[in-house]
């Protein structure tokens, strides 16, 4: 058996979640894993917290982090269809409204309230962002909380982002990073890649040649490429957290 084939065969796409649909403060939540001493906290992209695949890669994580897993809801009960948005079509999608309503100033409290609840109650709080979720890690990581709100994030292809998240981040940092992406451009990543490393926090960037803006969520088998990049995403935020989580 090849690599390839090995990683592959190890993710369950086409699987049914097996988490659990509860309360996180006042944001619905989906929940998998049981840990009692670990969680991560994962920041949704404009799919949203129901998108099939946020919850399956959450139940990875759930057992391969060994952590408590939750997916909140971030959008205010707001479901986008994603069917028409995986196939490119916009038409009936009002962006500008949206990102409005959903504006980093409008749901930063809530995603800080979550984290602070989270870390009340476990030892160790991991927090991952895909695409609109990645300003929120870095947020989450910043040096204004003390003490800190998470003990490592990991984002894959950040939207969003600004130079200022990144100077104040103070949390072990970890980037997935698409070939492809105008949300994240070379000089964003050359600045983080300065800046991290300056400031003395332990970085690790993971370049996928050949994919696309959301394909580390996405995973689509039609795209050369993407469902692999996917998984290996995947294992790399997996090593990741267990370096930090748990005692060694």
């Amino acid at each position: 058996m090849s690599f390839s084939e090995c990683c592959l065969k190890g993710f369950e796409w086409s699987g049914t979640p097996s988490g659990k649909v509860s309360k996180l403060n006042d944001n619905d939540v989906y929940i998998t894993g049981d840990n009692a001493d670990a969680a991560v906290l994962l920041v949704h992209d404009v799919l949203g917290w129901t998108f099939p695949n946020a919850r399956l890669i959450a139940d990875h994580f759930a057992r391969e982090i060994n952590a408590t897993v939750y997916l909140p809801d971030f959008f205010g009960g707001e479901i986008v269809d994603p069917e028409p948005i995986l196939a490119g079509d916009f038409s009936k999608f009002d962006l500008a409204s949206f990102a409005k309503r959903n504006a980093r100033e409008v749901r930063e409290p809530e995603i800080f309230a979550a984290a602070k609840t989270l870390k009340q109650k476990y030892k160790k709080v991991g927090a991952i962002g895909y695409c609109y979720g990645g300003w929120a890690v870095f947020r989450l990581g910043a040096k204004e909380h003390n003490p800190p709100l998470v003990d490592a994030i990991s984002t894959g292809h950040p939207s969003l982002l600004t130079e200022k998240d990144i100077e104040e981040v103070a949390v072990p940092v970890q980037l997935l990073a698409p070939e492809h992406d105008p949300m994240y451009g070379p000089e964003l990543k050359k600045f983080t890649f300065d800046t991290v490393q300056k400031n003395g926090l332990e970085f690790d960037y993971r370049y996928f040649p050949g994919v696309e803006h959301g394909a580390l969520v996405r995973g689509n088998e039609a795209k050369a490429g993407e469902r692999f990049a996917m998984v290996r995403a995947k294992n790399a935020a997996v090593g990741w957290f267990n370096q930090f989580l748990h005692e060694l």
